[in-house]
């Protein structure tokens, strides 16, 4: 059964953009809650705040649990809903954004099973790909669990069974990527030797054309992958196209005063240091708290 990653609550009783329309004008902001394992969610909240720029934002990172790929499926479920169930009790979000592929494809069912409040995932970018390519050689760059996983196979057979995709499951990105932002430096070749697979030159001269950047920790190092791949080719970021979903959900961005700075709660908080604080604030996320919710062993 395909999953409708980017869909909203379908009961118009609880549709945000319902709820929004009964707000009277003086009414406080909406509140967007943006969720991911970690720091990747970030290049999702970027792009969702320029869209609904009026909107109060809360990003939350599970932290103690990341990353999400040593969980079994059963186990990631059951952490989700119950950090989940937490936040939306403390924060009442209007609409919240799983900004992380493999919370997207394993546990959306659940959240929209469990709770009343709209969800909008993320999906690897193959479709759009797809319609870009010119070579017909497109790799997917994700982590190995999205590699993995039937359902992004699935998109690839439904939407460019025309292409030849290469599904490169990086192990270390996503790790690079959260040290970076917390004042890291990584090697070029790190970097380089994670993204390397993803470049395929054939005999008849055709090229790697498009690559989908199928983790949201990724972009976060879109500069770099640009100064170092073999050749130019366009990387395709979801983000974007999520934001016109929660704006499609949540419509057209209100005549309000500007909304408040935004707040990052972090579930461990053990990666906290002075440059992530700098990073965050840079995002609009001018405070931090810890919500202590450690992984526990089933």
């Amino acid at each position: 059964m395909r999953i409708d990653l980017m869909a909203g609550a379908t009961n118009p009783a609880t549709n945000s953009a319902t709820r929004a329309a009964m707000r009277p004008a003086h009414h406080l902001p909406p509140v967007i809650l943006v969720f991911d394992s970690g720091l990747g969610g970030l290049t999702v909240l970027e792009q969702v705040r320029r869209a609904r720029p009026d909107a109060a934002y809360v990003y939350a990172a599970d932290d103690a649990a990341f990353p999400y790929g040593r969980l079994s499926e059963p186990q990631l479920v059951a952490r989700v809903l119950t950090v989940m169930e937490r936040l939306i009790a403390l924060h009442s979000p209007d609409l919240v954004v799983i900004a992380c592929n493999t919370a997207s494809t394993v546990v959306l069912p659940a959240l929209r099973q469990r709770f009343v409040t709209p969800f909008v995932g993320v999906v690897p970018p193959i479709k759009p790909a797809a319609a870009l390519t010119r070579s017909g050689l497109v790799s997917l760059l994700a982590t190995p669990g999205t590699v993995a996983r039937a359902y992004t196979r699935d998109l690839v057979k439904s939407y460019a069974a025309t292409c030849t995709v290469s599904l490169v499951g990086s192990v270390n990105l996503a790790r690079y990527a959260e040290a970076e932002m917390a004042g890291a430096k990584v090697a070029d070749s790190d970097i380089l030797a994670e993204i390397a697979p993803c470049f395929d030159e054939r005999e008849d001269g055709r090229r790697t054309d498009v690559v989908c950047l199928s983790c949201t920790h990724y972009p976060l190092l879109l500069s770099r992958f640009e100064r170092l791949a073999p050749w130019p080719v366009t990387w395709i970021d979801p983000a974007p196209a999520i934001a016109r979903r929660v704006v499609q959900l949540m419509g057209e961005p209100a005549d309000a005063p500007d909304a408040p700075e935004g707040l990052a709660v972090f579930t461990g908080g053990t990666g906290l240091n002075s440059a992530l604080a700098r990073a965050l604030a840079g995002r609009g996320l001018a405070e931090t708290v810890v919500e202590a919710m450690p992984l526990t062993a089933d």
